[in-house]
């Protein structure tokens, strides 16, 4: 029985302290995708935190259960865990535990359903933009321009990829600045940051009480942009891709008193002129094995009984 309460315990207190102590941290900025990695180990622990503490009631609730998540233990194992002495409250929390998995996987399905549809209009809008001219490949190139009268550029997942790129964006940006643009779009593309995003708006959505998902999806967004400018000041350099971040999005006056929502782009811009130093690569490292080690702990916390049996 304490096997179950430690991991809701666990869960409960990564979900409540994980956003404030990473709000509170002065590398996030620095390192990106270092915090993008942090983000995900922890809510990684926290999923795990209630899968495993689903299995374990579930089990206590049903013995056909029990025979599936024990079924290659010895007998000592199972007694190790004392599930007759869970209670009548196993049953519950595991169907309540149970419906949330159920919901999370809807969500998501919603969300990457949601994302399919975006992409198939704007595709659709695409195509019927730059039409294919006679004897041309209609996939043949990953590169799109549009005539447009505002400084754009995307890219559009999907098969195949596309990077598309407005002719007022062309008409502003030259040389470098350009390359920039292109690099920084290219950096989500190899980074895969859709499914980032698909998968925190998906958690955000479905459990908006839940503090650490809804800042997940906050900082997911934030997070990736900045690891893809740092993608293309790497190549281009930060002077470079701070005035192209500038005339592709001066036209839209987030520069100057704007409200908070539309405050990120000069943040940007301010973080790529004057640049914090980098985290030492040892402590880069230590940052990434400690982070890796969050979703270990609740395997570890399961696992306490039975090791002590089989040691």
């Amino acid at each position: 029985m304490m096997v179950p309460l430690a991991l809701m315990g666990l869960g409960a207190l990564a979900a409540a302290m994980a956003p404030r102590l990473l709000a509170r941290s002065d590398w996030a900025d620095r390192e990106p995708v270092l915090a993008l990695w942090v983000w995900q180990c922890v809510v990684v622990a926290v999923l795990l935190c209630c899968g495993l503490t689903m299995a374990l009631t579930a089990a206590a609730a049903s013995q056909a259960v029990r025979g599936n998540v024990f079924a290659p233990a010895p007998q000592g194992v199972v007694e190790a865990y004392a599930l007759s002495a869970y209670g009548p409250w196993a049953a519950p929390v595991a169907l309540a535990l149970a419906c949330g998995a159920v919901w999370t996987a809807l969500m998501l399905t919603r969300e990457i359903g949601r994302a399919r549809t975006r992409r198939k209009q704007r595709r659709a809008e695409l195509l019927d933009r730059c039409p294919a001219l006679p004897g041309e490949e209609p996939a043949g190139d990953r590169l799109v321009v549009l005539e447009g009268e505002r400084p754009e550029a995307w890219w559009l997942p999907g098969t195949p990829p596309r990077l598309v790129i407005t002719t007022a964006a062309l008409r502003r940006l030259k040389g470098r600045r350009l390359d920039a643009v292109l690099a920084h779009e290219q950096g989500h593309a190899r980074a895969r940051h859709h499914w980032l995003l698909h998968c925190s708006s998906a958690l955000a959505t479905g459990f908006p009480q839940v503090p650490v998902f809804a800042a997940f999806r906050d900082q997911v967004h934030r997070l990736v942009e900045l690891a893809a400018d740092d993608s293309a000041s790497r190549r281009f350099g930060r002077l470079t891709t701070a005035l192209a971040l500038v005339e592709l999005n001066e036209h839209r006056g987030v520069f100057g008193p704007v409200p908070a929502q539309l405050a990120e782009v000069p943040r940007r811009v301010d973080r790529l002129l004057a640049p914090a130093a980098r985290l030492s690569p040892a402590r880069r490292l230590r940052l990434t094995a400690a982070a890796a080690l969050v979703p270990v702990v609740p395997l570890v916390v399961t696992l306490v009984p039975a090791l002590r049996v089989l040691g």
